[in-house]
């Protein structure tokens, strides 16, 4: 084991530093420092404390053990590596710009934090090559992570170690394992005997309170340990420890590792090194003239002595020849293992996927007079998609017979054993939204993972990144409303529809009929760079499309399901999910008191601000009375309403109860529709 020694935090000034065990590494590591205190300094903002500290464990870590090829970032077989406290993105952009990526360039480095630039506050996804995940809300990185881990293995299984072989490490900090979320992170990791994912846990006993103990007394080794990971303990400035501990973690293939690494926060400093000023903010012009002596660095800022940065770049080339090897390893694979495996890593689906939709369709209409709740329609085109993509790997948090995610033919993942394609995540909601993430990041696999829509609250914070990153995780949240009934109001969604719809970029689908859920899974699997969530029903619904044909109108979000008749459209009835049959019954009673009634349904309101200006008008009519209802609150409706249209939904929390007396309750009804048409009309004139 790998020999831990106690390197407490600094208490005063030091006149000089402990000496390295090996100096050239510390004089890469050395670059880490200054490029990220210089970077920081510039821009007069950003946290030094952490790249300072870990920059011995990056530098024995990349140049001694990772494997990847600064030439090809996007090399499938690459190890991963993520910084989970992303707030010390310098560390990364440092690495980035010493061994060779071709965007980020020294000039990069200085716009630290500037607008536009590819070096932002926190590390964000595709901004520039080798950054893998979106950083800064702490612990999700440990969970993308995790994500990522499990996709690898995964993929192994179907592919083998020649194709698919790699490992993911992971930089961690005390806010990281103070977050929720790491818990379900590293509790699902452990039962899952991740075996290819390291953890570094950046242990320097400070927050920017102060020290850690202000808040917390946690002894995080045996935390992990009780989850099933391995655990070591070093010195994180001692490289020979930081070699050992790696080669152990390595050689230890059942567990995931964590390797406790005792660092002094902002190491370097004269008078802020192992206190909460090293946290963050710029250090001044005399910290870093101190820093510099100390580390008996003479080279001007952002300026990094050629040997240096010679010997930085050879480590950012000596994997393409691991890669090349690689990539030979796949034209020798059989054509049809080598034709699926390309086309997954390009993130294509299967050709004639779409028939899948259609089967899906017509099985729908075979049993047109029997409703159902869209998540069992959901269920039924899950079905069908998976025999077509069989890189759809599933999920729920402990809700798989509700949220009919399971379809058939899929094989459970379970500790060990990879060759499967449905993963029970455990009530662990914020946890698998997050691995679902690292899983999409990853490459290959396609994760969609459900619970009910009322804990999209515990998954949100993921699934904000999911958008903001632009990546296919699908969420499915059933029981999407008062309709779930008796569980009552704690259970019962109604503001989140409108706040799920607020988050940029999210495409929230709200089916109303069976027809309408397998278009709307045909529109979220057509979005490679879409994240989406799918609101379902428990409730059964009837039927309302009765026609199958092969144009998809839910991909535009919105449309006009029944056009008004009898004369020129005079009210738009518009409406969601289980309230759309009522919105269709209205129009009927209304068109036999001959008020022309059109009904338009708007299963996603992303993609129908997407389509042009004269098509939404079509749909919505203009200069008509305009009726809304949707069993959630009215805000994101009033655009649509304007100062005249009427909203029929909620105003509060719902009840406890069977779910037709819930829906009487707030008169959530056929007759309050028509009623709200009629004043509706009444106010346009």
């Amino acid at each position: 084991m790998a020999t831990s020694t106690d390197v407490s935090p600094v208490k005063s000034a030091p006149k000089t530093l402990p000496p390295p065990r090996d100096q050239h590494l510390r004089d890469l590591a050395d670059c880490i420092r200054v490029l990220a205190m210089d970077a920081v300094q510039a821009a007069k903002s950003g946290h030094p404390g952490m790249p300072m500290g870990m920059a011995d464990i990056a530098t024995v870590l990349f140049s001694e053990f990772l494997r990847f090829d600064a030439a090809d970032p996007h090399w499938l077989d690459r190890d991963r590596f993520l910084i989970s406290n992303g707030h010390g993105s310098m560390l990364l952009y440092s690495l980035l710009y010493l061994t060779g990526y071709q965007d980020m360039t020294i000039e990069e480095i200085k716009r630290f934090r500037q607008i536009d630039s590819k070096t932002a506050g926190h590390p964000e996804y595709r901004h520039a090559d080798g950054i893998e995940t979106t950083t800064g809300p702490l612990g999700q990185g440990t969970a993308n992570a995790v994500g990522m881990a499990l996709a690898e293995r995964i993929m192994n299984a179907s592919y083998g170690d020649a194709l698919v072989d790699h490992y993911t490490y992971v930089f961690l900090g005390d806010g990281c394992l103070m977050e929720g979320i790491s818990h379900e992170a590293i509790s699902l990791a452990g039962h899952l005997k991740l075996g290819k994912l390291i953890a570094f846990f950046d242990n320097n006993a400070i927050s920017i309170d102060g020290s850690t103990s202000l808040s917390v007394s946690d002894d995080e080794t045996e935390r992990f340990r009780a989850s099933h990971w391995h655990v070591q303990e070093i010195d994180g400035h001692d490289t020979d420890a930081i070699r050992a501990a790696i080669i152990e973690a390595q050689n230890v293939t059942d567990r995931p590792s964590m390797i406790s690494c005792k660092t002094v926060i902002g190491f370097g400093f004269p008078t802020r090194a192992g206190t909460q000023k090293a946290h963050s903010d710029a250090p001044g012009e005399e910290e870093i003239a101190g820093a510099r002596a100390l580390l008996g660095w003479t080279a001007p800022a952002f300026v990094i002595p050629e040997t240096l940065l010679k010997a930085w770049r050879a480590i950012g080339a000596q994997g393409r020849a691991g890669r090349m090897a690689w990539a030979d390893r796949v034209k020798a694979a059989p054509e049809g293992l080598r034709a699926d495996f390309e086309r997954r890593t390009r993130g294509e689906l299967p050709a004639g996927w779409q028939k899948a939709i259609a089967d899906a369709k017509q099985e729908f209409l075979a049993g047109a007079d029997k409703p159902i709740a869209t998540r069992q329609a959901s269920g039924a085109v899950l079905n069908h998609l998976f025999a077509a993509i069989p890189e759809l790997l599933g999920g729920s948090a402990d809700l798989t017979p509700s949220n009919n995610t399971r379809a058939k033919g899929q094989v459970e993942i379970r500790p060990g054993e990879y060759n499967g394609s449905y993963v029970h995540y455990g009530v662990r909601e914020h946890g698998m939204a997050a691995a679902m993430n690292g899983i999409a990041l990853h490459g290959g696999l396609i994760p969609y993972g459900g619970t009910f829509m009322t804990f999209s609250d515990y998954c949100r914070p993921a699934i904000r990144l999911a958008a903001m990153m632009e990546i296919r995780t699908i969420f499915v949240m059933t029981h999407d409303s008062i309709g779930l009934g008796e569980d009552g109001p704690t259970h019962q969604p109604v503001e989140h529809l409108a706040a799920l719809r607020a988050i940029p970029h999210l495409a929230v689908y709200r089916p109303g009929d069976p027809i309408e859920t397998a278009e709307c899974w045909e529109a979220i699997m057509d979005a490679p760079r879409q994240a989406a969530l799918i609101a379902l029903s428990r409730q059964p619904m009837p039927l309302l499309r009765r026609d199958a044909g092969s144009e998809n109108p839910c991909k535009k979000g919105g449309y006009v399901l029944l056009e008004a008749e009898g004369g020129p459209r005079k009210v738009t009835i518009m409406g969601t999910g289980s309230e759309l049959h009522l919105a269709v019954e209205a129009r009927e009673l209304l068109q036999k008191e001959g008020i022309p009634t059109a009904v338009v349904s708007m299963p996603c309101r992303l993609l129908f601000e997407q389509q042009d200006a004269a098509y939404r008008r079509a749909v919505l009519g203009e200069g008509t009375a305009r009726v809304a209802v949707e069993a959630g609150v009215e805000i994101s409706w009033d655009r649509y309403l304007g100062f005249d249209g009427r909203f029929v939904g909620m105003h509060g929390f719902g009840a406890s109860g069977k779910i037709g007396d819930v829906y009487k309750k707030f008169d959530i009804t056929t007759e309050a529709v028509v009623r709200a048409a009629r004043e509706a009309l009444a106010a346009v004139g």
